[in-house]
C-alpha cells in the first residue's frame, strides 16, 4: 500500500473519533518533508500527458503539489490533527512559482498546517507546500479544506447541493458551498471537453491519489455519491494546461467553439503563467462533457448551467 493509501486508511479509521470545532482546537506543529530529488521521468511524463501540458522544459505549474500532498494527507491523518479527514472538503488553492521548477531540479518539499479559522460553515484549515532547491523557495502552494459543522451561534447551513452534503464521508472531496457566488460564470467559452468514466482511475495512477470517490460508480456510492467524481486537481491542471498553450492535447480534448475540431495548435507567445488561484465549486461526476471558458486573466469550468471551478492566473511580465 502507497504511502497516501496509507493516510487514507488511517482517516477513516480517526476521523469518527475527533470532533470538529471543539473549544480550543489547535493545529499540530510538524512538518513533513520530503527529501531533496529530481522528478521522475516516467511519473512526470504521464502526468504531462494526462493533463495536457507540453513544455518539457519545466515543471507544470500544478506538480509539485501532487508530489507534496502525501504529506499533507500524513499530516491531516495524524492524531493530533484537529479535523476529521472524513468530510473534509477541497474548497480553494493558491500556487505561485517564484521561478520556474525544472525537471531536473532537486526540490525538497515542507508541508505544513497553517491556520485553522473559523467558517460560516464550520471550520477551514490552511495547508501549505513549500518547494526549495538549493535552499531557495522556487514555488509553494496553500490550500483550504473545509469541516462542516455546527457552528457558534447556531448550525451550519444545509447545503442545497444534492452530491456534497454536510457530513457526508468523502475524503477531501472538492466542491465549496453551492450557493457560493459563480464569479465570471459569463466568461466566453474557449472549448468542450469529454471527460471519460476511467478519468478518476488514469489521474490516480500518475497521480497517487486512488480516493475511492473517484475510482468507480460503486466506490463513490459507498460514500453518498451518485457516481465517481474527476479530481478537483485535475481540473486544475487541465485549466492550466490549456491557458498556457490553447493546445487542446490532453485527456478531456474535444472541440472548440467554430472549429468543429479536436486540438488547434496554441499561441505560443502567451505569457508563462506565474501564480494561480482556483476556487471549488461543485464535484464533476463522471462521465461528463465540460466547457472551458477563459477571458483575460480569468478562466472557469462549467457543466450546462452549472460552474464547476473558477480561476484567476497571474502571468510573467
Amino acid at each position: 500500500m502507497t504511502a497516501l493509501g496509507v493516510s487514507l486508511l488511517r482517516g477513516a479509521v480517526t476521523s469518527p473519533f475527533k470532533r470538529a470545532g471543539g473549544p480550543g482546537a489547535t493545529l499540530p506543529t510538524g512538518r513533513a518533508v520530503l527529501p531533496a530529488a529530481p522528478a521522475a521521468p516516467a511519473p512526470l511524463a504521464a502526468y504531462r500527458t494526462l493533463c495536457g501540458f507540453t513544455d518539457p522544459e519545466t515543471l507544470p505549474l500544478t506538480y509539485p503539489h501532487v508530489l507534496g500532498f502525501p504529506l499533507a494527507m500524513r499530516l491531516m491523518t495524524e492524531r493530533s490533527f484537529p479535523l476529521p479527514v472524513l468530510g473534509l472538503v477541497h474548497t480553494w488553492i493558491e500556487i505561485t512559482a517564484h521561478r520556474p521548477p525544472r525537471p531536473e531540479d532537486r526540490l525538497e518539499l515542507t508541508v505544513y498546517a497553517a491556520e485553522l479559522t473559523p467558517h460560516r460553515r464550520g471550520t477551514e484549515v490552511t495547508m501549505v507546500t513549500e518547494a526549495r532547491c538549493a535552499g531557495e523557495t522556487v514555488w509553494e502552494s496553500r490550500s483550504g479544506y473545509l469541516s462542516r459543522h455546527a457552528a457558534a451561534g447556531g448550525t451550519a447551513a444545509r447545503s442545497r447541493d444534492t452530491t456534497v452534503r454536510a457530513g457526508l464521508p468523502a475524503l477531501a472531496a472538492e466542491a465549496a458551498p453551492p450557493d457560493a457566488p459563480a464569479a465570471g460564470a459569463g466568461l466566453p467559452a474557449v472549448a468542450e471537453w469529454r471527460l471519460p468514466g476511467d478519468l478518476g482511475r488514469r489521474y490516480g495512477a500518475v497521480s497517487g491519489d486512488r480516493n475511492p470517490i473517484h475510482l468507480h460508480p460503486l466506490t463513490a456510492r459507498l460514500f453518498g455519491f451518485p457516481r465517481h467524481l474527476a479530481h478537483g486537481m485535475w481540473t486544475v491542471a487541465r485549466c492550466l494546461a490549456e491557458a498556457e498553450t490553447g493546445a487542446g492535447t490532453g485527456t478531456g480534448t474535444g472541440t472548440r467553439p467554430g472549429t468543429g475540431a479536436g486540438t488547434e495548435t496554441g499561441a505560443k507567445d502567451r505569457a508563462r503563467i506565474r501564480s494561480v488561484r482556483a476556487e471549488f465549486k461543485a464535484p464533476v461526476l463522471l462521465p461528463a462533457t465540460v466547457t472551458y471558458a477563459a477571458a483575460g486573466d480569468a478562466f472557469l469550468l462549467r457543466g450546462g448551467d452549472r460552474v464547476h471551478l473558477t480561476g484567476t492566473v497571474v502571468r510573467e511580465r
